[in-house]
């Protein structure tokens, strides 16, 4: 309607309310083309789609134009710039002031399981890892994203949202295919070495010498262990500094459950074939029936938690972080040990977040060159003995927004607004640029990306290749995650301290997942889902039955295997991409 038609009909009376609705407008029109050409320059979409969505984001917000919420997220860099830049851009362009809270991650899963506990509203949103998806399509309190899309947030839903560009959807969607949360970044937990030092010929024929085939990334286990022992032990420093094989860490402290449960048994083999997430033994252990009802973690109920592949993959986590690894890991967090490498005396690790790559770029640390290239590369951790084709490889952290029906409507909605600003494609690949957390598949495969490739020592490739499907997260077989996570570094942390072997430890850990579970069934919390316990029998009922869990192995250290780095990629390349 054109400002005179309006006047007509509102009378002399509206005059100066509709002149100043008139500025406004020319207001909000100078501030989208700003944010479109100076804010959100990379992006996949054209200026035109840009402004588009843009203008859709300011019509959207005008019914809640004024309010105040609160969203929360976990310290990474991504989340700290979508609160530095994203907030303020939203504000100017919607009048919706957010305050997006950054706070530690086991903070974010405490106050969300406050909230979906009491009822109360706490945020009016969060990004909460993905590896909670078993917990929120139980409980009955967290929005089914498919159902609101299609009823309340009908008129709410950014039409260029473009589910299917989303890598990780698959990862937040339920048994029933209802989307209960919507990715907003993610990463993967990789291998990590020193390329360099790797490409030294000295080195290389040394290593054939001691163990008779070639340096190169490690393909098992074995060739993990060797390459660790080779630097620990056989080189020691390198230019006058000493230098390490392993990097890890082992602190009694919340991070080290993330250190096992994120798919470290896994990565030995323990579970099942399936992708995403092991079907029916997934990557905690926990066996589910066809129905998805948990029915064990202990290898006496079909469970994994503590068979003789757990046991092997604890052992080799305990034996590497004392043998390999700088003596001061053992007292770290996860916090304090990821940006040890980027200090220039380890060699590798297996177990690397990909979120830590931001850190890893900058030419003032000791494994770039003096134009910011990187001296290390990423590639495919090595699998366990107990592994076989069909298997996810490793873990792939994916933050998501997921709401509650705790949530007063308006601001959940408004919340709405700005989780779809913080991945629509005018945003997106700006905020992959700053923190390196890809969601889109259309970012992946942009020009931008491609152009930085390079000094991100294997990401881009990663991400292009079709290989990234095995990397995934905790899936739903896991029935209450804030309540089950903690009993992994609380059960653990005695073997990694040497105070208890790793058979007992994952026999207390498993024991304490299925009684969790059967309080859980017992106090009927859940809507659907419930966990429906098999009784306990002789475990070698299950060990000695095909498929997980698994009999011990004969030899869990086979005959060391690696490969090429750039033999690697070029396998990669030839065998396609996800796009």
């Amino acid at each position: 309607m054109n400002v005179r038609r309006k006047l007509s009909r509102v009378g002399v009376a509206g005059l100066l309310l509709l002149a100043g609705d008139a500025i406004a407008q020319e207001d909000r029109a100078a501030v989208i083309e700003r944010l479109a050409d100076e804010v959100f320059a990379n992006s996949t979409l054209t200026r035109e789609q840009r402004i588009a969505e843009l203008e859709w984001f300011a019509e959207a917000a005008e019914p809640f134009r004024g309010m105040a919420i609160n969203t929360v997220a976990e310290g990474l860099t991504t989340h700290t710039w979508e609160r530095d830049v994203l907030t303020p851009a939203f504000l100017e362009l919607t009048g919706i002031e957010v305050t997006h809270n950054i706070i530690g991650e086991g903070d974010v899963v405490q106050n969300m399981q406050t909230q979906m506990q009491s009822g109360r509203n706490i945020y009016d949103a969060y990004i909460n890892d993905s590896d909670s998806i078993g917990t929120h399509i139980r409980y009955g309190s967290t929005i089914n994203l498919s159902d609101a899309m299609a009823n309340e947030w009908k008129e709410l839903t950014l039409p260029s949202l473009d589910l299917e560009d989303f890598i990780g959807i698959q990862y937040t969607t339920g048994p029933d295919g209802s989307l209960y949360q919507l990715p907003d970044q993610q990463f993967a937990n990789l291998y990590w070495f020193r390329y360099d030092w790797f490409q030294r010929e000295d080195f290389q024929q040394q290593f054939r010498d001691l163990y008779g085939y070639e340096l190169g990334v490690p393909t098992n286990w074995t060739a993990y262990q060797d390459i660790a022992e080779f630097f620990s032990e056989h080189i020691g420093e390198i230019d006058g500094q000493k230098v390490y094989g392993h990097m890890d860490y082992g602190r009694r402290d919340p991070s080290l459950g993330w250190r096992f449960h994120d798919s470290w048994l896994s990565m030995a083999g323990m579970g099942s074939p399936g992708v995403p997430f092991g079907n029916p033994v997934d990557d905690w252990g926990i066996r589910v029936d066809e129905d998805s009802h948990p029915v064990g973690a202990s290898v006496s109920r079909g469970g994994a938690t503590n068979s003789p592949a757990s046991v092997f993959a604890v052992t080799k986590m305990v034996e590497w972080l004392r043998d390999f690894a700088p003596p001061e890991a053992q007292g770290m967090t996860f916090g304090e040990a990821g940006p040890v490498p980027a200090q220039g005396n380890v060699a590798q690790q297996m177990f690397w977040y990909t979120a830590f790559t931001a850190d890893m770029v900058s030419p003032d640390v000791a494994v770039t060159d003096d134009q910011g290239n990187p001296k290390w590369r990423m590639a495919p951790s090595p699998t366990g003995p107990y592994w076989e084709e069909g298997m996810k490889v490793g873990y792939q952290d994916v933050g998501a927004w997921t709401f509650f029906d705790s949530t007063p409507e308006d601001r959940r909605s408004a919340a709405w607004l700005f989780a779809q600003f913080s991945v629509s494609k005018t945003v997106s690949l700006e905020k992959l640029m700053a923190g390196l957390t890809p969601i889109r598949r259309s970012d992946i495969f942009s020009e931008q990306m491609t152009e930085m490739a390079p000094k991100l020592g294997g990401l881009v490739e990663f991400y292009r290749s079709p290989n990234e499907a095995k990397w995934t997260p905790t899936g739903t077989n896991v029935p209450d995650y804030p309540r089950m996570a903690p009993l992994w570094w609380q059960n653990l942390a005695p073997a990694v301290n040497g105070d208890i072997s790793a058979q007992e430890a994952l026999d207390n850990l498993a024991a304490d997942l299925d009684n969790i579970m059967a309080r859980l069934a017992r106090a009927k919390v859940f809507a659907t889902y419930e966990p429906i316990l098999n009784e306990p029998k002789d475990p070698e009922q299950w060990l000695s039955q095909p498929g997980s869990p698994k009999a011990k192995l004969d030899d869990e250290m086979p005959q060391g295997t690696t490969v090429p780095y750039d033999q690697m990629m070029e396998d990669w390349m030839s065998a396609g991409t996800r796009e």
